[in-house]
């Protein structure tokens, strides 16, 4: 059983940056791919970046939409895996939701075993 905490949302201006949390409880962290997925009000959950498991080396893929803005890294020692967002702009803003699938890179909803409550993120102009 692993259970996923997000932290790290709130309000930022156009251009600015977040650095998003999610804290996982749980043996075998590390065995985890991780993903972090967004939903905006009247549209589906869609995919933002992943992270393999640590054996994998973390291997990281993300969303063309993200591509050289997001970073996402993981600290398998704090069992935390993060989402630094650089130059937020008004399309970033969401629900952001992070999710764990073991053994495997969590590209999509169907692929995630355990999500988080997830944290707001709020850009204003």
């Amino acid at each position: 059983q692993v259970q996923l905490v997000e932290s790290g949302g709130g309000l930022v201006q156009a251009g600015g940056s977040l650095r998003l949390s999610c804290a996982a409880s749980g043996r075998s962290f590390s065995s985890y791919g991780v993903g972090w997925f967004r939903q905006a009000p009247g549209k589906e959950r869609e995919f933002v970046a992943a992270i393999s498991w640590s054996w994998r080396s973390g291997i990281t893929t993300y969303a063309d939409s993200v591509k050289g803005r997001f970073t996402i890294s993981r600290d398998n020692a704090k069992n935390t895996v993060y989402l630094q967002m650089n130059s937020l702009n008004a399309e970033d803003m969401a629900v952001y939701y992070c999710a764990a699938g073991q053994g495997r890179m969590v590209l999509t909803t169907t692929r995630a075993d355990y999500w988080g409550q997830g944290t707001q993120v709020t850009v204003s102009s």
